[in-house]
């Protein structure tokens, strides 16, 4: 039998649809992404920690979800993390009989599993207009006879980031092809220190791929002392404000001249360690079709994001200067010193899933270490 749910919003907005998953109520903040395919990948996204994710693409579940199997300790084979994050799910419709030969079992399922609370049902392009129209705002399902939910709590990376160093060996270096089947950059026996705010495990993956050895730390973890080639500071959840002491720590790696690449999260500490000022955008990038320039070329590449902030661009000090541009909002989306191998881009250089041409700046750094 059907369970009903709403999808309520903080401006008092309803959506009525079926519950699937934990039966459980939930708040959080509303987002959205535009993806065709991705939902174990994006589910399992520190990214989306503590948030309510709806997908615009009309069907999901169609083709399940693949094992947890484990690449090296605490490293997934196929998802980004070993869990998932978002509090909630949004979709129009789910398929309960998937078919693909990598899954293992269905996406309800494996939402029971994890306690993950979903609703479907409802016009979600209609749902995703009004966040992109109003902005960011909170929201809550509950599910027909569930308790009243807990107040959503913003997250923030120390939920979500490795307790520990982890170091995972180099790997011999796999054939990695770009979009215009150029072999990707490989390095041996080259340290990546990635900073853990709560990393995209395919970015670990990536980097092991191209032959480097990889050292994981705690988003708050003093590295400066260790041997390294290069830094990777990643994406993560949550406000900037609660990582003042990694941004003390990237001034010191700034002072110095080893390659640093930031995504995300890791972009907007590092511009912070840069002298920058960051602002937020009156229109979040949600979505996996944002078009980026890389400035001084007519080259422009789709982006995955999910993130409310970029540097200000009145704010960038003298050495720096823009990598790349949103071309929907003029947004800098991209950041780069002009003599240091230093680099941030507010996107995912895709590595796994959705379009793969955007792993060049991946190979850029890779290329310097």
């Amino acid at each position: 039998m059907k369970l009903k749910a709403t999808l309520r919003l903080e401006n008092g907005m309803e959506f009525h649809g079926w519950s699937f998953g934990s039966a459980q109520a939930v708040s959080g903040e509303v987002v959205f992404n535009s993806s065709m395919v991705g939902y174990p990948e994006q589910l399992t996204d520190a990214t989306y920690s503590g948030q309510i994710l709806c997908l615009t693409y009309p069907l999901i579940g169609n083709y399940g979800v693949p094992s947890e199997e484990l690449l090296a300790e605490s490293l997934s084979k196929n998802f980004e993390s070993d869990r998932i994050h978002p509090k909630g799910l949004i979709a129009f419709d789910v398929c309960e009989d998937y078919s693909n030969w990598e899954a293992v079992k269905g996406l309800e399922q494996w939402m029971n599993e994890q306690n993950l609370t979903g609703i479907y049902g409802i016009d979600t392009r209609e749902l995703t207009k009004i966040l992109r129209d109003k902005g960011p705002m909170t929201g809550c399902i509950i599910p027909e006879g569930a308790a009243k939910p807990e107040e959503a709590v913003k997250p923030t990376p120390a939920d979500v980031c490795c307790k520990e160093t982890i170091v995972y060996p180099a790997q011999p270096s796999q054939d990695v092809e770009n979009i215009n089947g150029s072999k990707a950059a490989t390095t041996a026996g080259k340290k990546v220190v990635v900073v853990d705010l709560g990393v995209k495990h395919s970015i670990i993956r990536g980097l092991l791929a191209r032959g480097a050895e990889v050292i994981r730390v705690p988003f708050d973890y003093d590295f400066t002392e260790m041997e390294y080639d290069g830094v990777y500071v990643s994406n993560g959840p949550g406000c900037t404000c609660n990582c003042e002491k990694t941004v003390e720590i990237l001034k010191k790696v700034l002072a110095g001249n080893k390659p640093v690449f930031g995504l995300g999260m890791g972009y907007h500490l590092i511009a912070k360690a840069a002298g920058c000022e960051l602002e937020r955008l009156a229109h979040p990038h949600r979505s996996a079709n944002q078009p980026v320039r890389k400035e001084g070329t007519n080259r422009t590449y789709v982006s995955t994001q999910n993130v409310y902030r970029a540097v200000k661009a009145a704010s960038i000090p003298a050495g720096w200067e823009v990598y790349f541009t949103n071309l929907n909002d003029g947004a800098v989306d991209g950041l780069r010193h002009k003599t240091k191998p230093f680099i941030g881009l507010n996107f995912a250089p895709e590595v796994c899933v959705g379009l793969t041409e955007n792993v060049t700046p991946l190979d850029e750094f890779v290329s310097k270490l």
